[in-house]
């Protein structure tokens, strides 16, 4: 087994927006002030094994983003701590640390994560030239390197964001995290801005890099399939806490959650020979808002099998290889 790379250990994260000048005005006068505090993430604990790729998958407004920007180091935890090697991703008063170069992010949408004044070289470059990764007289060879790792020629790098694809530009985003040379890619729905065709060549080309580099991954994503056929373990996510982990086949074949198997079954899918061509299930309910999330087991205004106790008791995610975080765990088949 591989060892741990990356832990992640009771992270919270809680945004507070400051208080408007009218809302200060108001409190100055003697009105009360709302305080609104978002429950992006809630006391989260996982690993990452070196050289492995975990899935990360949820609802939009689940907090999975948020979660990754705290494991990349964008975010301070609110609680907890992320380590890589058992060192800290941010120091105290989000101080730069030596881990900072070790893990690197690849954003949702390109053309807004890459400078449009700033040609794709310099882009790719900037980052090992401020680190020392490589000198001003090697930036070139070690940019077209890394260009022709993601499968785009040399002359790229003197072209700006707006004269490629999007496929092409998400490439370049790949390939400006790889040439820091990091052991960790936080990939945050890095296809979903994507046509169908071109998703499929991007995430081929995340599966060469890791076999080529040994590179480890998160990948984060609200499409099953993709996470389904890239991950090799999957961590199910709900209004900031996981409510599942475990080996792909078992979360797929043989969820535990009630929250996975309706995630599951809402998935649009073809049956040959039926009346219905298509066939799903969407989960029934919305999404409880971060602002006030719910006491116990968060999914239970959902669950078709909430009881008295998920009302008030919140479950804690079990140790076991495939650990499930809920009172009353679906049976093997159910």
């Amino acid at each position: 087994m591989s060892a741990m790379l990356v832990d992640v250990v009771s992270v919270s994260k809680r945004f507070t927006p400051s208080v408007s000048v009218g809302e200060r005005i108001a409190a100055w006068l003697g009105s009360p002030v709302e305080t609104r505090t978002v429950h992006a993430v809630d006391d989260v604990s996982f690993h990452i094994r070196k050289g492995e790729v975990l899935g990360l998958v949820g609802e939009s407004g689940c907090g999975k983003s948020t979660l990754g920007r705290v494991i990349a180091g964008i975010h301070p935890p609110s609680a907890g701590r992320a380590t890589i090697d058992g060192l800290p991703v941010m120091g105290e008063g989000r101080k730069p640390l030596k881990t900072t170069t070790r893990i690197q992010m690849v954003f949702q949408d390109p053309f807004a994560s890459l400078d449009p004044r700033i040609r794709i070289g310099e882009t790719i470059g900037e980052g090992p030239l401020a680190h020392g990764l490589v000198g001003k007289a090697d930036v070139h060879a070690y940019v077209a390197q890394w260009l022709a790792a993601v499968g785009l020629p040399a002359e790229a790098a003197d072209r700006f964001p707006h004269q490629f694809s999007g496929g092409q530009r998400q490439r370049v985003a790949i390939a400006r995290a790889l040439a820091m040379q990091p052991d960790v890619l936080v990939c945050d729905e890095p296809v979903a801005s994507l046509d169908v065709s071109i998703q499929a060549q991007i995430i081929n080309l995340f599966l060469k890099l890791r076999r080529e580099l040994d590179v480890t991954m998160l990948f984060i994503s609200h499409d099953l399939g993709v996470v389904r056929h890239i991950s090799d373990r999957v961590a199910i996510m709900y209004l900031g806490r996981i409510v599942e982990l475990g080996p792909t086949a078992e979360i797929y074949d043989r969820p535990r959650h009630p929250y996975t198997r309706a995630l599951l079954d809402s998935v649009p899918k073809l049956v040959t020979g039926s009346d219905e061509l298509v066939t799903f299930k969407p989960i029934q309910g919305e999404l409880p808002s971060p602002l006030s999330p719910p006491p116990g087991c968060h999914f239970h205004l959902r669950c078709p099998s909430a009881q008295a106790r998920c009302r008030t008791d919140a479950p804690r995610l079990d140790a076991a290889a495939h650990s499930v975080s809920c009172h009353f765990p679906l049976a093997a088949g159910e």
